[in-house]
């Protein structure tokens, strides 16, 4: 047979192969207080543009989604994110996975990586505007509001759930995204806690900062999200 011959019978053998799912770590995505994952639909596409397959997307949904006031960290808010990070690491690939949260999403995923010891199986942390300080909206522990969100397991400043996962390792790269006109971080008029912005994680290797406020943050980053964690 021609050398040319084998070259054309080669070429219809890589073009008749099947398309197979490109190696890349699972990713979770965790929406924030009564939020539901379709809040994170603009990084769900951009995902997908860039060769992520379905199964490689998890969006856990949690908590209430009528009562702001009624979800915290601790009990039933867990499962559906403790579920969604168990079932990412024994489907990824790579046998490690990328989170992003938003909001409380952010201090969620901390709860349950540092819960369950998982900081090892996580690749990149990408925190969006998250209470990670805590929210002066809440008080100061223990003269906290008296709500669930703001309580010991909520993100009254100093509360014994924030003081705990603060300066515990989330992940061998941690990312977080923030904004000086937060409607729900800087509410109050205030963004830092200590001198730093409250969505600012310990440990970060960089910060990134866009005037998109709370929302804005979650739907107007999703190639920063996805440049991150790749």
């Amino acid at each position: 047979m021609r050398k040319i011959d084998w070259l054309i019978l080669g070429l219809a053998g890589v073009l008749s192969a099947p398309v197979r799912a490109a190696c890349v770590d699972s990713v979770v995505l965790v929406h924030g207080n009564t939020g539901t994952p379709s809040q994170f639909d603009n990084t769900y596409v951009e995902l997908r543009a860039r060769g992520y397959t379905d199964a490689q997307i998890l969006r856990p949904s949690w908590g209430r989604k009528t009562c702001a006031a009624c979800n915290n960290h601790s009990g039933s808010e867990e499962t559906p994110v403790e579920n969604a990070l168990i079932d990412a690491i024994a489907s990824s690939c790579t046998g490690r996975i990328d989170v992003i949260g938003h909001s409380m999403g952010v201090t969620l995923l901390a709860r349950e990586i540092t819960r369950l010891g998982l900081s090892t199986y996580v690749d990149a942390f990408v925190g969006i505007a998250g209470g990670y300080r805590g929210l002066w909206t809440c008080g100061t522990y223990p003269f906290n509001v008296p709500t669930s969100t703001c309580g010991n397991w909520g993100l009254s400043v100093n509360s014994p759930f924030l003081t705990d996962i603060r300066g515990r390792s989330l992940g061998g790269r941690v990312y977080s995204i923030k904004s000086w006109i937060d409607e729900i971080v800087c509410a109050t008029g205030v963004c830092t806690v200590g001198g730093i912005h409250s969505s600012s994680i310990t440990g970060e290797l960089t910060s990134f900062t866009y005037p998109y406020g709370h929302f804005g943050l979650q739907a107007f980053t999703a190639v920063r999200q996805a440049d991150l964690i790749r």
